[in-house]
């Protein structure tokens, strides 16, 4: 009985990378099918009341938010500066990154410049191909680079979406153990995993261009690259920005390598490279100008998260906007504070610059609205999974001074203490090595790694619990799983297709996935390790 529990506790799960691996079936398909399998093993099997199923899955898809709407904003965002030609003017700027340095020109770009547009909400593997390709890298490079190269900040990415999530759902967790869990101390948390994570994706990124032969030669800049990353993360934690990491993380570091190429005599820009054409096409925009989205969310984010200004106060913690879903635990959805609110904003203004014309807005709103809903719902359905199996086992019942309030009668009931035990009897002591596979395999199924903390945190924090462990160490648990979960940015299907598709070569993304898939499993069984050493 008790292996059949396990079985169907996890059967969601099992159901969705079936799917997503045997029919090849479309993320959001995969996950509308896996939430209807979570609802009916919950209701039919766990014993959960039905309005408690209803009530969570729709807690779930308010949870997502933060994520969900910033995946429609992003790319409303991204298209408005494809259709006014900015990425175009912005492309040809890269291009003259550090033309006589490989190494230094594949941190700075694929690292850098990608850490700190994926901070901002843009899309690395839909901007970064073409310039690699018209670098002179080959296509399976193209391809392969701009994946991985942000991966080991992609907690920070969305102006830290997932810090913000992963802060959320187990800060009330922490406040029953006796910890405060902020922003800040997330932030704290991660940048233990970032300079040696960061320091081999540089690495594999060497390997992948120039086998052996570059990694000896990049082995200085990839330390250097991950100490950097591993004080700004730590050092805007201490200064309680976390938000604004990835974007402090990617500036310093191409920042420091331009220092080292200045260093060596060596350009750290030159566009002799750029063709007559080029040249032409790079007058009729400033880059100040096409960059513009950008900078106004940068500067944005900066007033609303400065603890030395007011707005952060009003818009955090007086306007929490918060929905009464759960009983005893209400959502505060902060929309007047989360990314997404100033990714639009940002966008809207830029307009006064960018000008775009009537034409060009039609193919905006056309193209958003085709892109759109399919990646938000994806993004959402994983956090009503999430929760469904979080509140599994639970009816709902009358307070005895009145109210609704949700009830746990067997806690042998609930999904995630039945796979939480299990986890703890077959793994004990080890089980931090196993943490963070988990997590790489949720960030595969989900498809980013903001889903992959929603729905494993807790499971986390409660195979701890069974193991005897402190709060603590289930934190260091779920932040080593959640690292995971973002290396799976670089063998996700949907990233790498994208890559492909950008410079026309869809069909070598099956080649780039065999190469990544193992730089993946390499780095996140050095992330395990990491894990188990914190957590035994």
């Amino acid at each position: 009985m008790e292996a059949l529990n396990v079985l169907l506790a996890v059967s969601p799960v099992l159901v969705i990378f079936l799917l997503l691996m045997l029919r090849r079936t479309p993320a959001d398909v995969a996950g509308a099918i896996g939430w209807v399998v979570t609802c009916a093993v919950a209701l039919l099997w766990f014993r959960t009341g039905a309005s408690v199923v209803a009530r969570a899955s729709l807690a779930g898809l308010v949870a997502s938010l933060p994520i969900s709407l910033m995946v429609g904003a992003s790319l409303f965002q991204m298209t408005f500066m494809l259709e006014t030609g900015a990425v175009d003017r912005i492309v040809l700027a890269m291009k003259a990154v550090s033309p006589r340095d490989r190494v230094a020109q594949i941190l700075m770009i694929n690292v850098g410049f990608g850490t700190l547009v994926t901070a901002l909400g843009a899309t690395p593997v839909s901007i970064l191909p073409p310039i690699m390709l018209a670098l002179g890298y080959s296509s399976f490079v193209a391809i392969a680079l701009p994946a991985i190269g942000y991966d080991s900040l992609c907690t920070y990415a969305l102006l830290a979406v997932p810090a913000v999530v992963f802060t959320d759902v187990l800060a009330p967790i922490a406040r029953e153990a006796g910890i405060v869990l902020t922003l800040r101390e997330t932030g704290l948390l991660f940048a233990r995993f970032i300079p040696a994570v960061t320091a081999c994706i540089a690495l594999g990124m060497f390997w992948i261009v120039g086998r052996w032969r570059l990694v000896a030669r990049g082995l200085p800049l990839a330390l250097l690259t991950g100490a950097i990353a591993g004080l700004c993360c730590w050092g805007m934690a201490w200064a309680d920005l976390v938000p604004l990491t990835g974007v402090a993380a990617g500036a310093a570091i191409i920042a420091a390598l331009a220092l080292v190429l200045k260093a060596r005599r060596l350009p750290v820009w030159d566009e002799a490279g750029l063709t007559p054409r080029e040249r032409e096409a790079k007058q009729t925009m400033g880059l100040a100008r096409a960059a513009s989205p950008w900078l106004l969310l940068l500067a944005l984010a900066v007033l609303v998260n400065l603890k030395a200004l007011p707005l952060f106060d009003l818009f955090f913690n007086k306007l929490p906007l918060a929905v009464p879903i759960v009983p005893g635990r209400p959502l505060a959805t902060r929309v007047l504070w989360q990314a997404y609110t100033w990714v639009l904003v940002a966008t809207l203004v830029a307009t006064i610059w960018l000008r775009p014309t009537g034409a060009q807005w039609r193919a905006i709103l056309a193209r958003t609205r085709r892109r759109a809903p399919r990646p938000v719902f994806a993004a959402a359905v994983f956090f009503a999974i999430a929760y469904v199996i979080d509140h599994s086992g639970k009816v709902a019942q009358t307070a005895a001074e009145g109210g609704a309030v949700w009830a746990l009668p067997d806690p042998g009931l609930n999904m995630v203490r039945v796979v939480a035990a299990a986890a703890a009897d077959g793994f004990g002591s080890l089980y931090g090595l196993v943490a963070p596979y988990l997590g790489l395999l949720a960030g595969f199924i989900s498809g980013s790694e903001t889903s992959a903390i929603a729905m494993l945190s807790r499971f986390h924090t409660e195979t701890a619990g069974a193991l005897g462990r402190p709060a603590a160490v289930g934190l260091l648990l779920a932040a080593g799983s959640a690292v995971g979960g973002g290396l799976a940015s670089v063998i996700s299907p949907a990233k790498l297709q994208n890559a492909a598709a950008i410079i026309d070569r869809i069909g070598e993304e099956g080649k780039v996935l065999r190469t990544t898939t193992v730089i993946s499993l390499a780095i996140a069984f050095l992330t395990a390790v990491m894990t188990l050493l914190w957590t035994i």
